[in-house]
């Protein structure tokens, strides 16, 4: 007297769904990261490296001769207009322009540039065309690319922001 039980369905077996649910989410993870790769550009990686090696020495001069300098800039943010007093160990300074060079740390296409116009007696006048919200890191250089102040900062800086040239001690 052996009687047969009825066998289920193969897609009701629950011993077939536990061993192809983890091979199936990997295929599925799999496809998903190959078309994110696919899609996405990788910004932060650079082609020409013994170009950018190279380029380490100039900048490190131009931060040295922006500290030999004693440079200090501050800025005030006023919606999208940008006022900026620039001073040095000498006293005012007398550039005819100033560029702020804003670099996203991730993003490239979000990056800015702000051409500041001097206005007289050590005082600039610039104006953003898109607001700037969050951590940027800033690059500020005079019309003969000699000296450069840079650093990291939130923006914009409700109560202004101060750049100094940094000491830059070897050893």
């Amino acid at each position: 007297m052996s009687e047969q039980a009825p066998v289920a369905p193969w897609y009701r077996q629950p011993w077939f769904w536990f061993l192809t649910i983890f091979p199936l989410a990997a295929i599925i993870w799999c496809i998903f990261m190959i078309i994110v790769a696919i899609n996405m550009k990788d910004t932060m990686v650079t082609d020409d490296y013994s170009k950018e090696g190279r380029s380490i020495n100039m900048d490190i001069a131009r931060d040295e001769r922006a500290s030999a300098l004693g440079l200090a800039a501050e800025l005030d943010f006023e919606g999208r207009e940008v006022y900026m007093s620039l001073d040095s160990t000498e006293g005012p300074t007398d550039f005819p322009y100033l560029v702020l060079n804003l670099y996203h740390p991730t993003l490239s296409q979000n990056d800015r540039t702000i051409q500041f116009q001097a206005t007289g007696d050590g005082h600039y006048q610039g104006r953003m065309m898109d607001n700037i919200d969050g951590r940027w890191y800033y690059d500020l250089r005079g019309p003969s690319n000699e000296w450069r102040l840079k650093g990291e900062a939130w923006l914009p800086a409700e109560n202004g922001l101060t750049i100094r040239a940094k000491d830059t001690d070897k050893g």
